[in-house]
């Protein structure tokens, strides 16, 4: 049976490749979006991916996660730091929840350091650019799969 992953990206991610370049890098979202797909089938897991810069969205997409009993990898971006409707609807997810994010926050300036969604993420990877994403889809394959301590 094919396990079902989310990947949702919070705000201004439609920016990737354009905003920021020395932080974020060059490559679009696009391209991470055919990356990551393209891993999630050779892993034999369905991928939603998906962007949004509507706090709602993210929210609706997130019970719709936890309804479809998928697992989620998680780029809120903005969201992350001051956003209590998406750690709720986080919370709500059964299944494993990545959190992820292009830049080490940890590095960053305060603002960027307290992540509200990381209190109910199974896992948090940071600070691998555009490449965390594919870090995180073979880390969910294995938690979907039981063979990760992570997964329970």
């Amino acid at each position: 049976m094919t396990e079902l992953v989310y990947v949702l990206n919070g705000s201004n991610l439609n920016m990737l490749g354009k905003r920021e370049p020395h932080l974020y890098g060059t490559t679009t979202l696009a391209r991470v979006q055919q990356e990551t797909e393209a891993l999630a089938s050779k892993l034999d897991l369905a991928c939603e991916f998906r962007q949004t810069n509507s706090e709602a969205t993210l929210v609706d997409w997130l019970q719709e996660a936890f309804e479809r009993d998928a697992g989620v990898i998680i780029n809120p971006a903005g969201f992350s730091f001051a956003s209590v409707p998406v750690l709720d609807a986080v919370k709500l997810v059964q299944r494993p929840l990545i959190e992820l994010h292009i830049t080490n926050i940890h590095k960053r300036d305060e603002t960027y350091r307290h992540s509200l969604v990381s209190r109910a993420a199974t896992a948090v990877i940071c600070g691998l650019g555009v490449d965390g994403y594919l870090v995180a889809m073979q880390a969910m394959a294995m938690a979907l799969r039981k063979n990760s301590p992570f997964a329970s």
